[in-house]
This record gives C-alpha cells, structure tokens and sequence, in this order.
C-alpha cells in the first residue's frame, strides 16, 4: 500500500530527473549532434517555428551538423534563426543544404561548459528536493487529519527520502558522466 503522494513525489523526481539530463544534452561536448539545434526558433510561414518542425537535420560527421530543409525558400530563415540564436555556430549555406561546423573547444570552453553541467545538477537537486518537502508536507498533512497513522507516515516518509536519495545519486551520476564526456580531448 502506498499514499496518493508518494506516488506523485516519485513521478515529480522522475520528472526532475529527466529534465536535468534532457538539459545536459544541450550542452555540447565538441560532438555534433541534431539536439544542439532542434530546438532553434526561425521564422517560416509568418510564424516561429522549431528547426526539427521545417527540416531534416543529421550529422555526417562528428564536426558538422547538416541540416536539410523541406522547403529551399527557408534556407537564408534558417541561417538567420540559427546566427541570432547565439549558439557559437557559423553556418554554411551550401545549395539546398546548411553546414554547420563546430569550431574546436578550447580548455577554457570546456571548463564553462563544466560549470554549466554543475549547475543545471543543482537545479535538478533542489527540485528534487522541493518535491520530498512537499510530499512531506501532504503526508502529515494527512496524518494530523487522521487519514493515515502515525506507523504509515513514518513508513511513507521513508520511501519518500528514498526515492530522493535515488534521485539525488542519478543526477550525480549522470553529472559525473557529462563532466568526463566534456573534459575528454
């Protein structure tokens, strides 16, 4: 048996979780891949559109990321789009096609990007952690009520700092993971 809000807590910090890696993928290694752009905002059609929404985009290779749009009058949107988007990159059109070459990250680079990574972890912990407090909350919320007793408060405040601490180690995991993949030459 288990109380409304310790499942809802362990969905939340399953939903921290996933955001905080969701964000370390945008944070770019020096290694081309689709995510670092897909989510860029270019005018098309007389609105704002995601790049991912109006073309195909892959990477040929581990330095370049090619995006390929399904109309050709969008090419100079999408090099405009992805120049205001201040991401770093320079792009290339090239016929039908835009290049985009990832310039070499200096150890500089990567240490900022480090300090990124650091930071959307805590971000993702302090999540974590505002759910366990108002999971908490609910729960004595609950017993003070009298809708659960005092051994089951006890018992559903464990699992609620177990799944916590589980979420708590996966971010750290998954943040060691990205540090090593972005100090790695």
């Amino acid at each position: 048996m288990s109380h409304p809000a310790t499942t809802e807590a362990q969905a939340k910090m399953k939903k921290a979780v996933d955001y905080t890696m969701h964000e370390f993928s945008n944070i770019h290694t020096g290694k081309a891949t689709p995510t670092m752009v897909e989510s860029v905002m270019i005018e098309a059609y007389g609105s704002m559109m995601r790049l991912k929404e109006c073309s195909a985009i892959s990477t040929p290779d581990s330095r370049m990321i090619q995006v390929q749009p399904w109309d050709a009058g969008l090419i100079r949107a999408i090099e405009k789009g992805i120049q205001q988007a201040n991401l770093g990159f320079n792009p290339v059109v090239d016929g039908k096609l835009i290049r985009i070459p990832l310039p070499e990250m200096s150890r500089e680079r990567r240490q900022e990007f480090v300090k990124v990574a650091h930071g959307l972890a805590e971000e993702g912990r302090v999540h974590v952690r505002n759910v366990r407090r108002d999971a908490m909350d609910t729960l004595k919320r609950a017993e003070k009520d009298g809708d659960i007793s005092e051994d089951d408060l006890k018992r559903f405040e464990k699992d609620v700092q177990t799944f916590t601490d589980d979420s708590v180690k996966e971010i750290g995991e998954h943040l060691a993971h990205k540090e090593k993949e972005l100090l790695e030459i």
